[in-house]
């Protein structure tokens, strides 16, 4: 489990059971909230775990360079950052998303908005379910659990 909380966490001992959308500096709505956390919930299921709490955050890119140099050290941007809070098979965690990187992502790979942000979303599910991306090995089969997991939705 992480030993430090980012400052912006909702988490509490009462968090409840389920997927909580939230933004944080960023006017940011997600539109299908209902779809995607099904969506979610599948694919927990389906690489063997429970699902206790996820909380997905929509930020900008200065908010997460600051979470990014704050709690990992890496003076970069990113698209996202994965907080776990649980031990598997038990998935609880937040995903804190950039919007702004996503939206940067999907214009140099050429593919629309929502399914960049649905494939970043997907890719914290899966670090929060165990799967890694440090080694070329584990980047494919990464890349192949999203495209598995986007097929569905």
């Amino acid at each position: 489990m992480s030993e430090h909380l980012p400052p912006a966490s909702i988490v509490s001992k009462e968090q409840p059971k389920g997927i909580f959308f939230h933004s944080v500096e960023v006017p940011f709505q997600i539109n299908d909230e209902a779809r995607i956390a099904e969506w979610v919930c599948l694919v927990i299921q389906k690489q063997g775990g429970s699902l206790g709490f996820l909380n997905i955050i929509f930020c900008g890119d200065e908010y997460l360079h600051r979470m990014n140099v704050e709690f990992l050290d890496h003076d970069t941007l990113t698209d996202i950052i994965t907080f776990p809070y649980a031990e598997l098979p038990l998935i609880e965690g937040e995903l804190f998303i950039s919007i702004d990187r996503v939206q940067d992502n999907a214009e140099i790979f050429k593919v629309p908005f929502l399914k960049e942000l649905h494939r970043v979303i997907i890719h914290g599910v899966l670090h929060l379910c165990g799967q890694g991306d440090k080694t070329l090995d584990e980047q494919k089969e990464m890349r192949a659990l999203e495209n598995d997991a986007l097929s569905i939705l």
